[in-house]
């Protein structure tokens, strides 16, 4: 399966970004108010980065900075491991774990079409692996 027939089938594919100026508390509001564990960070349409909860947690709290003071370009993650759409899941789900991140835009050349989470790639998986279930159960009861 393809990171583009994820994204079909995908309910919200909505993707939240932010200005590298914005202040982590307006991302972590963001977060809350579309129940997302990231925002990307881009700058003249171009991404820039990402700010997602772990960053907020180690760059911000345990730092023991102020959120409505400090700029989301002082705590992204730059640069951003990205997909295309004609990738599988299999490879979103290998870097993905090679890099301890749960979050990869989606990229068709420099445009940002998406976004697939951890959550997201399992859900697929999940599925995949239902419906070949269903398809040798009903080979063997043919």
């Amino acid at each position: 399966m393809t990171v583009k027939t994820l994204l079909h089938d995908k309910s919200d594919q909505l993707v939240q970004s932010l200005a590298p100026t914005a202040s982590v508390l307006e991302a972590i509001r963001l977060m809350a108010e579309c129940h997302i564990g990231s925002v990307l960070v881009s700058e003249a349409g171009q991404l820039v980065g990402i700010v997602t909860e772990r960053d907020y947690a180690r760059k911000v709290i345990l730092m023991g900075r102020s959120s409505s003071e400090t700029k989301l370009s002082d705590v992204m993650s730059s640069p951003v491991l990205t997909v295309s759409s004609s990738d599988t899941i299999e490879h979103c789900m290998q870097l993905m774990t090679t890099n301890k991140i749960r979050h990869l835009p989606v990229l068709e050349g420099t445009s940002l079409i998406g976004m697939v989470s951890i959550g997201d790639l399992l859900k697929a998986l999940l599925d995949l692996r239902q419906r070949e279930i269903e398809q040798l159960q009903q080979y063997i009861t043919g």
